[in-house]
């Protein structure tokens, strides 16, 4: 079963992650963890950082689109960016208004790598912004927003970001 064809690859990308051979931190083999030899945002300093400290490289993504196609060629299936999107340091603006132009900035970026991938060969057919409402972040709790809507916790009162009307009005041109 695990041999049958696949009919897309998902990736969810966010930030660039070097990963090399080294020795684990931990001696006990019981605690090592895969992040031992992971290195997020490796020679990057110059680069603005999200809210979760993660560097933003979209060329990164661009680099990890155009690899498997021009390592597997035609054999590798369609490709969904399932997952993209950055957490950003929102806050609800005395206008009514979250004002978010660095998750403009990185979703405008994100996209033109995908765009530049698509003219280089890379068969994508979906992208997928995380994520349409702040949420739950499995590691941070409540306290890193991704959404593209603004949740007030304490009211569960939803605001549109500045980003949701860039995002739709983004879509909406290419209909």
């Amino acid at each position: 079963m695990i041999s049958a064809p696949l009919d897309f690859l998902g990736i969810n990308y966010y930030t660039p992650s070097v990963v090399r051979d080294a020795p684990y931190r931990d001696a006990d083999p019981f605690s090592r963890m895969a992040d031992d030899n992971r290195f997020d945002g490796v020679g990057m300093p110059e680069a603005r950082h999200t809210a979760m400290d993660w560097p933003v490289a979209p060329h990164t993504q661009h680099e990890l689109l155009v690899g498997p196609r021009e390592r597997y060629g035609n054999a590798l299936p369609p490709v969904h960016i399932t997952e993209n999107g950055s957490a950003e340091h929102d806050v609800l603006t005395s206008d009514g208004a979250v004002h978010d132009a660095e998750r403009i900035s990185y979703l405008d970026g994100h996209l033109r790598s995908v765009a530049a991938a698509i003219a280089d060969g890379v068969d994508v057919r979906g992208y997928y912004v995380w994520s349409l409402l702040d949420n739950f972040e499995w590691a941070y709790g409540y306290s890193k927003r991704f959404g593209l809507v603004y949740v007030d916790y304490a009211t569960q009162r939803r605001v549109p970001k500045d980003s949701f009307h860039w995002y739709r009005a983004l879509i909406a041109a290419q209909s």
